[in-house]
């Protein structure tokens, strides 16, 4: 009986090599071929792999982090652009204050807002396709990302009228 690792069967050791003519016609489907076939050995080293080191892993995680200095931004856009506070100090010493929204901080902000927004979206959608099993994290911090700027979004349209 024949053992695969059996010494008295034979395994060729070379194949023939095609001629340059044949080699250049065949060169883009043995390339196409070697990388739509995956070996035994590249499919353990590819799940030996942890998700952390992998690049898609990286580029979530890096959209998760630009989002959320995105919304940083975001608040500290908002101290600058929020009229002054005019305390009863101040209204009784005649004091004047800012009471009008900043329009440059206004709109960057808006911007800022839209961006976090697109990004926060990005995310969700690459987390979602690539959780696949029950014990992958649902990541509920984009969520409440998303939820932040859309509310943000909603109260600055209905109370400015941007």
């Amino acid at each position: 009986m024949g053992n695969k690792n059996d010494s008295s069967t034979s395994v060729p050791q070379q194949e023939q090599e095609p001629s340059a003519s044949q080699s250049d016609a065949a060169g883009s489907s043995n390339a196409d071929n070697e990388r739509r076939t995956m070996t035994y050995e590249q499919l353990a080293e590819r799940r030996s792999t942890p998700r952390s080191q992998t690049p898609f892993y990286k580029v979530m995680l890096a959209l998760n982090i630009v989002g959320w200095v995105g919304m940083v931004v975001v608040l500290i856009l908002f101290h600058y652009a929020r009229p002054d506070f005019i305390s009863g100090v101040q209204q009784y010493w005649g004091i004047k204050g800012d009471t009008s929204w900043s329009e440059s901080h206004l709109s960057a902000m808006t911007i800022m807002l839209q961006i976090c927004l697109v990004v926060t979206l990005v995310s969700i959608i690459m987390r979602a396709r690539r959780n696949r099993r029950r014990s992958d994290s649902f990541g509920v911090n984009l969520i409440i990302l998303f939820a932040i700027a859309v509310i943000s979004l909603i109260t600055l349209a209905t109370t400015l009228g941007l």
